[in-house]
């Protein structure tokens, strides 16, 4: 059912101002460059997990002519001959397929799948490092994505770098209910725009969090070369989320309620950060109490997370947190339903708009509980989430506009508090079934993969980074192995082995996106994109068959953006392999 409301609220996060029908016109470039006829993943392969690579069949293959040779990358030596299972048609892509398993090979090394009378793939490695420098680039393209700071993203990509923009004081807008000014600088910029949105921000800073707090043994010695590092105590990971979770404090009001956004009044053209003159504007709902619910029920869960992830490195950030999440749940409760939905008269920034703010308040109880075990919390959790009739649907990947999947998986996992026992039971129940659904649906894929048809909308990309979050949570209540092995397959989809043979992450892997719908990226004279950017994806508009409406220009914001909601969820994945 909400996936409905999904598609519809992401259609209001575009930054399209630049984009003139004219240019909307030019989305005819398909893929990136000649599409290979064998397709995996370009990063590689974890020693011990599954391993496919998939062939579009030519026209006039015979069911079982297909064969393959897996051949050291370096010498050309075959090391494994495989037959390729009998071609189907994927329905979503219209390609006919086979696949060539080669999950008996574990030596690490660099290796190609050759298919005889087709061709081969891209070089791809085995071993227990294969997806490091995905997760650098990954987490550090949200240092390239700082506002109010000289970026440089050397020594891996000094080319990389820009003057600090947006740092003037902000103005606040009629619509916040004040006049004057404030500092909202800071922060990260939230797509191929410049605007800086607390909605978008709370389920990226949320994830981020999430990603650290379940993975810090391995997380908290990893050296980013971003400005802060062996500068401060916190880890390089927290040092660069603290960055955006400093921004969304300053968007808190004194009464505890959080204003909508920073932004601009319109998008800017293609231009680098410190080229945007116009003036940044704290913008509200432009009616009092000005500030919404949704912003501050997610302020409220991710400061709560923080004041968890904080304490041990910096308890003094961490009781700044989580004094600014008791504060804005209290908003909450006296303004349970104050909705941004529209744009205020002459603001063209991303909208975010949200019909329902039941499901972030769901999500800030229980991140409130998990953080202080105040049964206060516990109960408004119980109260809200028994609201619905059900726990997950089979597409229960969590997104801006519905957090509830988040709280509930957050509820799935306590064990050091007191829960109620049966409702928990049920949730875990609920968790499972979905996530068997997802599985289910990866290995019917002719890519592997687990978008339903009806799923191609925009972000689709982010909405796979999100299953695979939601997969390695159902790993970690349930232990199926089947759910992790799902989640590396979302990743290695991602990262190569889908139809067009191409990367969507930007600098990783041989061959990927290079048109991003990303203002740097279109305004720095420098032919390739910025590194670690994970691209929208197809978004079918009503389309068949729905994953060839992908677009690698510039133009295409609808399929070929950035976005820090969709880069978060691939942090995560990545994290939990590393």
């Amino acid at each position: 059912m909400y996936l409905v409301s999904m598609t519809m609220l992401a259609l209001a996060t575009a930054s399209p101002s630049t984009a003139t029908p004219m240019q909307a016109q030019k989305e005819t470039v398909q893929g990136s460059g000649p599409i290979p006829a064998v397709k995996t993943c370009q990063v590689g392969f974890l020693p011990f997990e599954t391993k496919i690579a998939v062939a579009t069949v030519p026209s006039g293959k015979g069911v079982s002519s297909l064969v393959a040779n897996v051949v050291n990358a370096v010498t050309g030596r075959p090391v494994l001959r495989v037959e390729g299972s009998a071609p189907v048609k994927d329905a979503d892509s219209g390609d006919i397929v086979s696949h060539f398993d080669f999950s008996s090979l574990k030596t690490p090394g660099e290796y190609k799948v050759v298919v005889e009378g087709v061709g081969e793939t891209f070089a791809f490695s085995i071993g227990d490092k294969v997806f490091s420098k995905a997760f650098r680039l990954a987490v550090r393209s949200f240092t390239g994505l700082r506002s109010g700071i000289d970026v440089d993203l050397g020594p891996d990509f000094p080319q990389y770098k820009f003057k600090a923009g947006h740092t003037a004081i902000g103005k606040y807008h009629t619509s916040s209910g004040k006049t004057g000014t404030r500092d909202v600088s800071g922060g990260w910029y939230d797509a191929g725009d410049y605007g800086k949105y607390t909605v978008n921000s709370g389920i990226t800073t949320g994830t981020m969090l999430l990603a650290f707090e379940r993975n810090s043994a391995k997380l908290k010695g990893i050296k980013l070369d971003i400005p802060e590092t062996g500068k401060y105590k916190l880890p390089d990971f927290l040092s660069e989320v603290k960055w955006n979770l400093d921004w969304m404090l300053k968007m808190q009001d004194e009464d505890g309620g959080a204003w909508h956004k920073a932004t601009t009044a319109q998008f800017t053209g293609f231009v680098m950060p410190d080229q945007d003159k116009a003036d940044v504007l704290v913008i509200g709902t432009g009616k009092a109490p000005y500030k919404n619910t949704t912003a501050t029920a997610d302020l409220a869960a991710v400061a709560a997370i923080g004041a968890r992830v904080f304490k041990s490195y910096d308890p003094a950030y961490a009781a700044k947190c989580l004094d600014a999440s008791k504060k804005a749940f209290a908003w909450c409760q006296l303004h349970p339903n104050e909705l941004y939905q529209n744009n205020p008269q002459g603001i063209g920034t991303g909208g975010y708009g949200d019909g329902n703010a039941k499901d972030e308040f769901l999500w800030a109880a229980v991140e409130l509980y998990r953080t202080t075990g105040n049964t206060a919390y516990h109960d408004l959790f119980l109260k809200t989430a028994k609201e619905w009739n059900d726990t997950f649907s089979d597409t229960p990947a969590p997104g801006w506009p519905e957090l509830r999947p988040l709280a509930l998986m957050a509820y799935a996992q306590i064990k050091d508090k007191p829960v109620d026992k049966a409702y928990q039971e049920t949730v875990k129940k609920g968790l499972e079934t979905a996530a068997d659904a997802v599985t289910a649906r990866v290995k019917a894929n002719g890519y592997l993969m687990p978008l339903k048809s009806g799923e191609y909308y925009w972000g689709s990309n982010g909405v796979i980074a999100n299953y695979a979050l939601v997969l390695q949570m159902a790993y970690s209540v349930h232990q199926k192995p089947a759910y992790r092995q799902a989640a590396l397959d979302c990743l290695h989809h991602l990262l190569g082995r889908n139809l067009w043979g191409t990367s969507y992450v930007t600098h990783v892997g041989t061959k990927w996106a290079k048109r991003p719908h990303h203002r740097p990226s279109g305004a720095d004279g420098i032919d390739e994109p910025w590194p670690g950017l994970l691209v929208g994806g197809p978004n079918a508009d009503g389309k068949t068959p729905p994953a060839r409406e992908w677009y690698d220009e510039e133009a295409s914001y609808r399929t070929n953006e950035n976005a820090i909601n969709w880069n978060a969820p691939l942090v995560f994945a990545l994290a939990e392999f590393l």
